[in-house]
C-alpha cells in the first residue's frame, strides 16, 4: 500500500540520487493512520530519538497513540537547538552526497525513560540508504552517560526503525552489528 504512495525524484537534490519523498503520507488520512500504527508496533523502547524534520513529523504521533512511548529527543542540524552551555552535542554525519553535521542536547537525554541502568533509545528517521547518518547518531548516543534524579545512565540504542528502506544499499548491514533494524517499506533505488 505505502509503495504507490511514496514517490520518487531522480538526481534529487544532485545527479544519481535517487529521492524517495515519505511526504505524499501525510497527504492520505487512512495510509498515515496504518504508517502509525506499523510504527507503534516497531518502535519497543518508550525514548525514540528522531531527526528533523521528516523524522519529526512521524515520530511524535506515538506519543499519543503508542502505549509505550513516552519521550521523543530531536536531532537537529545547526543554529537549530538553543543550549546552555556543555549541553549540546555535535555528531559529523556521512550523507550520499556529503558531510553534515547533526546536534542533540544532553537535557532531551535527561527526560527519557529508564531501563535498569540504561536509557534504551529507538533512533527512527524517514529513510536508511547508506546508513551515514544514523551510524553516527548511534555511535555518539552509545558514548553518552547522562544524569537522571542524581543517577547516571548509560544511553544504548536499541533499534533502528525506518519508514523506507533503500534495499540495494548497504545501510542495513551497516547498521545491523550496533542494532536490529526495521523498516516499513523496502524499495531499489531506480537510478
Amino acid at each position: 500500500m505505502f509503495e504507490n504512495i511514496v514517490k520518487h525524484y531522480l538526481n534529487f537534490p544532485i545527479k544519481g540520487i535517487d529521492f524517495i519523498d515519505v511526504l505524499p503520507l501525510l497527504q492520505d488520512k487512512a495510509a498515515f493512520n496504518q504508517l502509525t500504527g506499523e510504527l507503534c508496533r516497531l518502535v519497543t523502547t518508550p525514548n525514540v530519538v528522531t531527526m528533523e524534520a521528516r523524522g519529526f513529523l512521524f515520530a511524535t504521533p506515538l506519543l499519543t497513540n503508542s502505549s509505550h512511548v513516552q519521550t521523543i529527543v530531536p536531532l537537529r542540524k545547526k543554529g537549530k537547538l538553543p543550549f546552555a552551555e556543555g549541553d549540546l552535542r555535535a555528531v559529523t554525519i556521512e550523507k550520499e552526497y556529503g558531510q553534515d553535521q547533526m546536534y542533540y542536547r544532553l537535557s532531551d537525554l535527561a527526560t527519557c525513560r529508564t531501563n535498569g541502568d540504561v536509557v534504551e533509545v529507538t533512533l527512527l528517521d524517514d529513510l536508511l540508504a547508506t546508513g551515514g547518518t544514523a551510524i553516527g547518531m548511534a555511535e555518539s548516543l552509545n558514548k553518552e552517560r547522562v544524569v537522571i534524579d542524581g543517577r547516571e545512565y548509560k544511553i544504548h540504542v536499541k533499534e533502528f526503525v525506518f519508514i523506507v528502506e533503500l534495499s540495494n544499499l548497504p545501510g542495513k548491514s551497516r547498521l545491523e552489528p550496533i542494532a536490529p533494524v526495521k523498516s516499513i517499506i523496502s524499495v531499489a533505488e531506480n537510478i
